[in-house]
């Protein structure tokens, strides 16, 4: 007999061990048997023309039929499956066959599992990787609701309480006039200015909500004006100067190239940006220490770096602390203070500093060897601001021509100062 009659001759035997080997309830073995028996037919079209391929379809089936349970679990049920047959198969052309016949069956038989086994190894990893990725897609998109829901949520609560704030600080100066043309109510006065300071701390909130809202929404206006890096340090020492005081630091600004220079951006926001990230490192530098603005001038970039001697930010917080609501060290261990020594603070300044710099089109990082609040090993911001040495279109150019005279040789604009 030739191959494909020796393999017809195990048929009976093979599929009732097959059957009695993977099914109990009588249910379950009549639909096995169903599939066992596909496979044998492909089986035997495969040793008639000498291409396994004639399998693919039932072990695509059986890739597809793969439960969520075997899916998630990290052994390979299908390629266990394959194995079993290809055992079973060799089991049963030992018993029913003779010597010689079995050892030329097996012969056949074996190249036709080999590659049973490989496909079966492959339909598998493909389907638990379509699996994996199904999840991740769910868990992204879960993720942007509730990104989304948190964005909705602050923008709301912005608005919301800025009616009562504005009431609050309305009635709060009311109250004020009336006490300064009274005397002896000083102490009055002293509990109306505590009142105000929250109501100027909680403004300073909500007008930072709103800023994160209208960054998330990219929805983030500019007002664009010629500005000079410099005078921006300027108006930051004077208004920061306080807050060093109290906790005896000093700020150094080294004159670098570019810093002087004009460019065009929004003020403002570029001094917001700033502010924040030179409030973030008086925060997190201890009294006594050291903050320093160097930087360099790129091409197409004027490179600002604010280094402090603060805790510093571990590797891997590098890239969290300009995400919403991120702080590093232990919160609880957090003071209420806007500017004390690890003070705390909602965790949104960085996040909107980065959101102002990328919208004018440069980009925001930070340099640390580490998280150590005894060692201190301190933090480098790197700021990258574009210098556009002219107006980017004709309405800044004639809204600002008194500043500006054009140069014969390229056609630029420079400051007439």
């Amino acid at each position: 007999m030739n191959e494909l009659e020796l393999l017809r001759t195990i048929k009976p035997v093979w599929i009732n061990r097959v059957i009695q080997s993977l099914a109990r309830g009588a249910g379950l073995r009549e639909d096995l048997r169903i599939q066992v028996e596909s496979f044998f037919t492909k089986l035997e079209q495969a040793v008639e023309t000498g291409d396994p391929a004639w399998l693919d379809s039932v072990l695509t089936d059986w890739s597809l039929s793969l439960t969520l349970t075997d899916l998630e679990v990290s052994t390979s049920s299908l390629l266990k499956f394959t194995i079993l047959l290809q055992q079973i198969t060799i089991e049963t052309c030992q018993e029913v066959l003779d010597e010689s016949q079995a050892l030329g069956m097996v012969t056949t038989l074996l190249p036709i599992f080999s590659y049973i086994v490989e496909k079966s190894a492959v339909l598998e990893m493909e389907a638990k990787v379509s699996h994996l990725s199904a999840q991740l897609e769910q868990t992204r998109q879960n993720l942007e609701k509730l990104d989304k829901s948190k964005s909705d949520f602050i923008a709301v609560a912005a608005h919301e309480l800025k009616t009562p704030l504005t009431l609050i600080e309305g009635y709060t100066a009311m109250l004020r006039e009336m006490l300064e043309q009274q005397t002896g109510l000083n102490h009055y006065l002293t509990m109306v200015d505590g009142i105000s300071n929250g109501a100027r701390r909680l403004r300073t909130i909500i007008d930072d909500m709103i800023d994160v809202s209208l960054i998330d929404n990219r929805l983030l206006s500019l007002n664009i004006q010629p500005v000079w890096i410099n005078r921006l340090f300027q108006l930051l020492q004077a208004e920061l100067q306080p807050a060093l005081q109290e906790r005896h630091q000093t700020l150094t600004i080294h004159p670098f190239p570019g810093y002087d220079e004009l460019t065009f951006g929004d003020p403002e926001r570029l001094l917001q940006v700033f502010r924040n990230v030179l409030v973030n490192a008086i925060k997190f530098t201890p009294d006594y220490g050291k903050i320093i603005i160097n930087g360099r001038k790129l091409p197409g970039f004027i490179e600002v770096a604010i280094t402090d001697e603060g805790i510093g930010i571990d590797a891997e917080d590098q890239l969290i602390i300009f995400e919403k609501f991120s702080r590093i060290g232990n919160v609880a261990l957090h003071s209420s203070g806007k500017t004390k020594f690890k003070g705390g603070g909602p965790g949104l300044g960085l996040h909107i500093a980065k959101g102002i710099i990328e919208a004018h089109g440069g980009a925001i990082w930070v340099e640390s060897n580490g998280y150590d609040e005894e060692k201190c090993p301190g933090s480098t911001f790197h700021i990258l601001v574009p210098h556009h040495v002219e107006p980017p279109d004709l309405k800044t150019a004639r809204l600002f021509a008194s500043l500006l005279t054009p140069t014969h040789k390229t056609g630029a604009y420079e400051s007439s100062e």
